[in-house]
């Protein structure tokens, strides 16, 4: 259990520090509210698309390789958003990003639940989110102070390394049988 918390809590850091920031960056590549609406509805829509899926591969293959896919896969491709020069680019990047944060979200809750004893889930779950919103807190403020000494750029190269290492993390996690 400890692992998760660990490999989560860094990977919550490394995606929280570009979040909130992220209608500024729309703003830059020339969008506003609106294109930031459809921006996070695409997110939203395509990983809801492969919930169902991930969570079907993940009994089978174990949760583990989808947390890996996640941690990675973003890492990967949040160096090219400081490459983007149009919305549409933005809503390329977000539909797969979508797709990848649905391998997160329904392995990690997956996983909890194997790790966690009936009858005690609530407080070892309740742990968890404790860890993983002290990170996203600090990550929103740490964000906030790297904005104002370098650029927004910065955030998505420094969001990149912490969620490369959150995969290191994530190796060391053992699963338990079913």
């Amino acid at each position: 259990m400890r692992w998760i918390v660990v490999s989560q809590s860094i990977a919550i850091l490394g995606s929280s520090l570009v979040f909130p920031f992220y209608l500024i960056f729309i703003k830059e590549v020339s969008g506003g509210f609106l294109q930031y609406g459809i921006s996070y509805g695409l997110f939203t829509i395509s990983s809801s698309l492969v919930h169902i899926i991930v969570g079907k591969w993940s009994d089978r293959l174990g949760r583990k390789l989808f947390l890996l896919i996640s941690s990675w896969g973003m890492a990967i491709l949040l160096l090219f958003f400081p490459l983007v020069t149009d919305i549409w680019q933005v809503y390329a990047l977000q539909i797969i990003l979508g797709i990848i944060g649905a391998t997160q979200k329904t392995s990690e809750k997956a996983m909890l639940a194997d790790f966690t004893e009936h009858g005690k889930r609530g407080i070892a779950i309740g742990k968890y989110h404790f860890w993983t919103s002290i990170f996203t807190g600090i990550a929103v403020m740490l964000g906030g102070f790297i904005i104002d000494l370098f650029t927004l750029d910065i955030i998505f190269y420094i969001s990149s390394i912490i969620l490369f290492i959150s995969g290191f993390f994530v190796l060391k996690i053992v699963e338990t049988e079913n």
